[in-house]
């Protein structure tokens, strides 16, 4: 039966796409919506969101920021205000013409994302350094119109939260960037067990309008990048155009110097391409909605579902615990949640409660232990941490496996063709005719300049020139 069962997920190494659909779907996270491009996040996908969105909620909060909530509107006036931000964003903006049978006098923007809208609120409120520095997130649904879209990757519309913030002066606004990229890659690695790269963005690479991106790149199992979570340096740019001033310390006016970073429901899909095996999802303990999944055995039988709720109930006050007490057959519950990726599955039948125990099936490994129902909580706790750290280790391992070094430009090729290409690190001349032509003859993109900066060369693996950046590159999602 679970071999029949399995069948219905395409092999990872057979088509790597085609898998992740079959996965997202027969999970259910999700279903297709009547609009192209855009998706239905169904209970299961929504509580996975929720866990990571709690997580991250509690670190902004931590770190000094309150919640807002923006219109959904933008009026193409304010939008255009930016000029470098519009132009950015113009290929993938939705309008809205009409109201009601009407015509709109002003076209309005379906917000991409919401940087003019805070600056324009910014500059209402904002008037002395004692009104400073201004700490908002927002926790929003944003539309972008993509052309090729693939559920919670890249998508029409996505969830996520978007920060902004303002500040008296450029050194207050670096660190704000860099403590909310540091939280981005906790985030990620502590809750997710999504090993991250941290650095900069080039200048081709950037967010439009902003004087400087910071990135977590993460790599899938397929050998892509994917970019996990962004941080942006606004600089005042965006002051200047909107007039967002205020009178400083010396009673002279200045323009604020601002911020914004995001983190979307995309992250669910690294999850997925990271941890995911042919039977399914893998879903990392910290985030999971049930941690453990109690299956009855031979429930039929008097007292078994009678002991297996009452285990439930003394298990959930430390545990995020579930029960199939349907009437499907084991096999198919086993199944079931494999495919679901829940971490623990904790089998119960008559001769276990005759014997004061239980088993415990790990979904990360698949092995299976016979643990005494005395102290079981303590064990089930060290085996949900067990779980979370092997993921973590895997998926770090798994990046190193693929991460090469490029001398030359033939190498970064031999590298970039391979069936996992993976990462590749190479020097950079800092011209952006070689990206260019990295991109243009391999479709590799460069990922990020990271923090941790390594010489591994004197030349521009595309040109020979002089070249002292070291670049994380890939293909990517």
């Amino acid at each position: 039966m679970a071999k029949d069962f399995v069948k219905s997920i395409t092999s990872m190494e057979e088509d790597f796409a085609q898998w992740y659909t079959d996965v997202v779907t027969k999970a259910e996270l999700i279903d297709y919506s009547s609009v192209r491009g855009s998706m239905i996040i169904r209970p299961y996908g929504t509580a996975i969101w929720e866990n990571i969105k709690d997580a991250l909620d509690k670190r902004i909060k931590e770190t000094g920021h309150e919640n807002v909530y923006m219109p959904l509107f933008i009026p193409e006036s304010l939008l255009q205000r930016e000029k470098d931000h519009i132009e950015g964003f113009a290929p993938e903006v939705a309008w809205v013409t009409h109201g009601g049978d009407e015509e709109l006098a002003e076209r309005l923007c379906v917000r991409p994302t919401s940087e003019v809208l805070f600056a324009e609120h910014y500059k209402n409120i904002i008037h002395s350094y004692r009104d400073l520095p201004k700490l908002y997130n927002q926790w929003a649904n944003v539309v972008r119109w993509e052309k090729t879209t693939r559920p919670f990757l890249r998508t029409l519309e996505f969830l996520w939260q978007e920060g902004h913030t303002c500040h008296e002066t450029e050194e207050d606004a670096d660190r704000e960037t860099i403590q909310m990229l540091e939280v981005y890659a906790e985030i990620c690695e502590k809750y997710l067990a999504l090993p991250v790269i941290k650095g900069r963005k080039t200048e081709k690479e950037k967010f439009a309008g902003a004087k400087y991106t910071y990135t977590i790149e993460s790599l899938m199992h397929d050998g892509k990048a994917l970019q996990s979570g962004t941080s942006h340096n606004l600089g005042d740019g965006f002051a200047k155009s909107f007039g967002i001033q205020f009178s400083d310390r010396d009673g002279n006016l200045q323009h604020v110097h601002q911020t914004s970073w995001g983190f979307t429901t995309r992250i669910i899909g690294a999850m997925i391409m990271v941890h995911g095996d042919d039977r399914g999802l893998v879903v990392p303990p910290m985030i999971a909605p049930t941690q453990v999944m109690i299956v009855p055995i031979a429930q039929h039988k008097e007292g078994v579902l009678d002991f297996a709720y009452d285990l439930q109930k003394k298990l959930n006050s430390s545990i995020r615990v579930g029960i199939d007490g349907s009437d499907k057959k084991p096999g198919w519950k086993f199944n079931e949640y494999e495919m679901k990726g829940i971490p623990l599955r904790l089998e119960v039948g008559p001769k276990d409660i005759e014997k004061n125990q239980v088993v415990l099936v790990r979904r990360d490994t698949g092995e299976k232990q016979f643990v005494s129902m005395d102290g079981l909580e303590d064990t089930i706790a060290q085996l949900l941490k067990d779980i979370q750290d092997n993921l973590l280790q895997k998926a770090i391992d798994h990046r190193e496996e693929n991460t090469h070094i490029a001398l030359s430009f033939n190498e970064f090729k031999q590298w970039i063709t391979k069936e996992k290409p993976g990462f590749i690190k190479a020097m950079w001349c800092e011209d952006q005719a070689c990206e260019d032509k990295i991109k243009e003859e391999t479709s590799a993109t460069s990922r990020c300049m990271p923090f941790e900066q390594e010489v591994i060369a004197d030349t521009c693996v595309c040109c020979g020139k002089k070249a002292s950046k070291l670049v994380y590159w890939a293909k990517a999602y």
